[in-house]
């Protein structure tokens, strides 16, 4: 029976897989077309896959082929500090995915090329990661492939290496710069490649063929096929599982090996291993175990672990999956509750969920943070209350000029002025510390974030509720109660059930109104009846004489033919004089019955508010005329 052996730590590395998650997650987040500085990764597979999830490669004479705001990802490689510098100024939207190995080695880089130090380094001069190691010490470092050194050392030097180098090479480069008077040397070798190179070393001695997966391009591929051929003869590299030839898997070779590059993803190795036919082997375990020892945190990181112990201001936490501990203080427990109670209530044995927010204190401890988890958390709350439209309450711990803020689990929020109230809000300050129901109206989390909310909206539809009853239970004729809110020069508005309806001057009194503030006072309560109804238009008319006695009815019987009347001049024109008997009662005294003597005009004899005893001469109750005379008295 076939053995098939697969080696620890084969497939993917921290820093790739990284670089890819990232690049699908901006590619998800934009949902468009973004590129690469050069192959993601050094895997055609891969890119192939990152393809057809609209990312591609493009090479640096192509960018200005790019619409100012698209988005560039750097790979894990990384590159120059100038051509950073460069897509920044052409406004690109740059997603930096260099693998933080990489980025702690550029960093040492420029520090030390500042401080006077000339830059060695251990790698491939025309491998993108040296080339951009090399772009942050202005392109003046020695690069040396294998440890040794054709040209004269300087004597204050710092080194490092390439994340993908052989330990033995690093070994030999530091025996070739022993006599440097003032080194400064960083083995900035990746931990994973080592232990891929040694696993791969292990096993190529113990078996009778083997297959090393990954792109023929790729750095840390190509050296463990070298680890490998040093060690085992029969040793082929492939790609994938079309390269695999059948004599491999036909034959009756009793043990092979199988190791991958840090490039190749999963997928690929499982394929190589089913097709081996290989039984008794517990492949699923080895490769969900096999990047083990690549674990390492990155800021952001979401991490889960069991406390450990607690001090006087924070607790210690034995983190899963890793060979590190972390530590949480007390400041970052919590925004929900009180940090302190929370940390009593909390025992060592309890697990806790936090965030990286710190690779490494002083104490060698990654630092945590369950605020910011806590945050995190917030943030998927308040997208999903966004996107369904739902309320939820926040309490208000600050106003300022343009609005109010608040706190929900960590997260700001903000209440611009107008959307506090429907109406406009003088006094925000005594808003603070109240506790008020908002809904979403601007939810982003790009930078910066956004966040912003609506009380105004809530309101607003509560009063449309509101109004849609209150016009439902309208009706033609209904005699209503309501408050008078404000005057105009034709009448006065009068609320009802929050619907403002309108008071006509006409529809005050039966008597002639000229202002409505001469009967009404702002804020009184009256009632009225609804003469006019247009629910579709949102029009509504009332009327208070309706609901008063109509002067014209039985006018016959209160003013008989031949009566004396006493009554008020109110109009004067060339044809007479209107008095009236009482108000919406008005009678007219023609020119000719004013007086004996002749006159041209009324105006002669009468004025307007001058009190007169006058003869009903006639009732015309149907046309409503009643006619009287000044002279037969």
């Amino acid at each position: 029976m076939r053995e098939v052996v697969l080696a620890n730590n084969a497939g993917f590395c921290f820093g790739v897989q990284r670089a890819v998650k990232e690049a699908l997650k901006i590619q998800k987040e934009h949902n468009a077309k973004i590129y690469t500085l050069g192959p993601l990764i050094h895997n055609n597979d891969v890119v192939k896959f990152l393809e057809e999830n609209n990312i591609f490669s493009i090479e640096l004479n192509e960018v200005d082929q790019l619409n100012k705001g698209d988005v560039i990802v750097i790979r894990s490689h990384g590159v120059p500090e100038e051509i950073l510098t460069m897509l920044e100024e052409k406004q690109f939207e740059v997603v930096n995915a260099t693998c933080p190995f990489v980025t702690n080695i550029q960093k040492k880089v420029k520090k030390y090329s500042k401080e006077g130090y000339h830059i060695v380094i251990l790698g491939d001069k025309n491998h993108p990661e040296v080339i951009g190691i090399n772009g942050w010490c202005n392109h003046k470092a020695i690069i040396t492939k294998d440890g040794t050194f054709e040209e004269d050392i300087p004597q204050k030097v710092c080194v490092v290496s390439q994340t993908t180098e052989k330990l033995k090479n690093w070994e030999n480069t530091l025996k070739n710069l022993s006599k440097v008077k003032e080194l400064i040397s960083f083995n900035t070798i990746c931990a994973a490649t080592d232990v891929r190179q040694r696993s791969t070393e292990k096993v190529s001695q113990e078996v009778d063929a083997m297959i090393v997966i990954g792109g023929k391009n790729s750095s840390n591929t190509t050296k463990l096929y070298q680890i490998a051929k040093e060690n085992c003869e029969q040793t082929i590299h492939i790609e994938n599982l079309t390269e695999l030839p059948e004599d491999f898997i036909n034959n009756n070779i009793k043990k092979i090996g199988v190791t991958a590059g840090a490039s190749t993803p999963d997928w690929i190795i499982r394929e190589v291993l089913n097709t081996m036919n290989a039984e008794n082997n517990n492949f699923e375990d080895q490769l969900s175990l096999m990047n083990e020892l690549d674990k390492r945190f990155a800021i952001g990181d979401e991490v889960e672990g069991e406390i450990l112990s607690k001090t006087r201001d924070s607790i210690l936490v034995s983190l899963v999956g890793y060979k590190s501990d972390g530590v949480i203080s007390f400041s970052e427990l919590s925004a929900k509750e009180d940090p302190i109670e929370l940390a009593e209530k909390l025992n060592v044995g309890d697990t806790i969920k936090a965030k990286v927010i710190k690779l490494q204190n002083s104490d060698g401890y990654v630092v945590l943070s369950r605020l910011e988890y806590e945050r995190e958390e917030a943030f998927k709350e308040l997208e999903e209350l966004f996107t369904q439209g739902k309320t939820f309450e926040i309490t208000i711990r600050e106003a300022k000029e343009k609005g109010l803020v608040a706190n929900y689990k960590g997260v700001r929020i903000f209440v611009p002025a107008s959307q506090i109230d429907n109406k406009f809000t003088k006094d925000k300050e005594s808003y603070v510390g109240k506790t008020i129901e908002v809904k979403l109206i601007d939810f982003s989390l790009k930078n910066p974030i956004k966040i912003v909310a609506s009380r105004r909206i809530l309101i607003e539809a509560e009063k449309n509720e509101q109004d849609v009853k209150a016009w439902e239970s309208f009706n033609l004729g209904d005699v209503v109660k309501g408050e008078v809110k404000r005057f105009t020069n034709f009448g006065a508005f009068v609320e009802i059930n929050g619907i403002d309806g309108l008071l006509h001057l006409s529809q005050i009194s039966w008597s002639h109104v000229k202002k409505a503030e001469d009967i009404l006072k702002e804020g009184q309560i009256i009632e009225v009846k609804i003469i006019g109804l247009d629910k579709e238009a949102k029009k509504l008319s009332l009327s208070m004489k309706e609901l008063m006695p109509k002067p014209w009815d039985n006018v016959k019987e209160k003013y008989p033919e031949d009566s004396i009347v006493l009554g008020k001049v109110v109009r004067l024109n060339d044809f007479g004089a209107f008095v009236e008997l009482e108000p919406g009662v008005d009678g007219l005294v023609h020119i000719s019955k004013i007086s004996h003597n002749r006159i041209e005009h009324p105006s002669e004899v009468l004025k307007v508010g001058q009190e007169i005893k006058a003869k009903i001469l006639s009732v015309d109750e149907e046309n409503k005329r009643i006619s009287l005379s000044i002279k037969d008295i």
